[in-house]
């Protein structure tokens, strides 16, 4: 009897202290969900907006996301009784220790800030991070760097790696120079191998008139003069023009009245009676 008058005195502190729990709860659950409500708004109103470089708009996110996350998180713990101003120097004590556990991943953090800030490289530029890769610039990350390759596999880098290699960016700049070796026999006439390739060059759609396209000779091999189609392209069209000149050259060349550089080797032997005076010789003198 005394234990069921215990019971039910103590019953309105413990639904006091359900429906406290679950406000705490119902407060972290909210919060929660409100940071990821609140990264995704940002990350559609940037994508809206021209001014805002692409580039920075994976780490912005991110770091509205966590920073909401933080906020709500102390939140719950001062609701629960916990002295937020004892965690929170605890934390800034304990920061020393995880930095030193975690060096790589801060060196990650902190390039990855180093390439936000400097811009070395930009969300849809082409790079190649030399040794390491090449590819279309997808997202800079806190910790991480996505390209996109040739053939759409996704490398991931983390962003010390990007930040301490030279970085070769193939899109920063508008146009880009192509440089296309050919062949060309040496009892061909040069002359006119120059000329059909200068019109090939000067004719295309996709060379731009300035600078304009130059066909010289670069080299001499074994068996052929290597000439050097050099264009200027749109960055956006180079491939496609490297592409279309490999394929047209060879047939401007054809058109002109000029042979395919086949490799040529002159195999040279010696008549059959080139050796009799060397036998004739060791007769006599023995």
């Amino acid at each position: 009897m005394e234990d069921l008058q215990t019971f039910w005195a103590t019953l309105p502190n413990l639904s006091g202290i359900v429906v406290h729990l679950a406000v705490t709860l119902a407060i972290l659950v909210v919060g929660w969900m409100a940071a990821n409500l609140l990264g995704g708004w940002v990350r559609r109103l940037a994508r809206r907006s021209s001014r805002i470089d692409p580039t920075v708009v994976p780490i912005v996110c991110s770091v509205v996301v966590w920073a909401v996350r933080i906020v709500v998180l102390l939140a719950v713990l001062a609701r629960l009784g916990v002295q937020t101003a004892s965690l929170v120097a605890m934390l800034g004590a304990s920061a020393l220790a995880i930095g030193l556990a975690l060096q790589g991943t801060l060196q990650n953090f902190a390039a990855g800030i180093m390439l936000l800030v400097l811009r070395p490289v930009r969300a849809g530029e082409f790079v190649s991070v030399e040794g390491k890769g090449m590819g279309t610039v997808d997202e800079i990350g806190l910790f991480m760097t996505r390209l996109v390759q040739f053939d759409g596999i996704h490398l991931l880098l983390p962003n010390s790696l990007v930040w301490g290699n030279p970085i070769v960016n193939y899109s920063r700049n508008a146009t880009r120079r192509l440089d296309l070796m050919v062949a060309v026999r040496y009892d061909d006439d040069l002359e006119a191998a120059l000329a059909a390739l200068q019109s090939l060059a000067a004719g295309h759609p996709d060379v731009l008139r300035d600078p304009a396209p130059q066909v010289m000779v670069m080299e001499y091999r074994d068996s052929t003069i290597m000439l050097n189609i050099r264009a200027w392209a749109q960055a956006g069209k180079y491939w496609d023009l490297l592409f279309d000149l490999q394929r047209q050259a060879p047939q401007a060349l054809r058109r002109a009245g000029l042979r395919s550089p086949i490799p040529l080797r002159e195999v040279r032997t010696a008549p059959d009676n080139a050796a009799a005076p060397d036998k004739d010789a060791a007769a006599n003198e023995a």
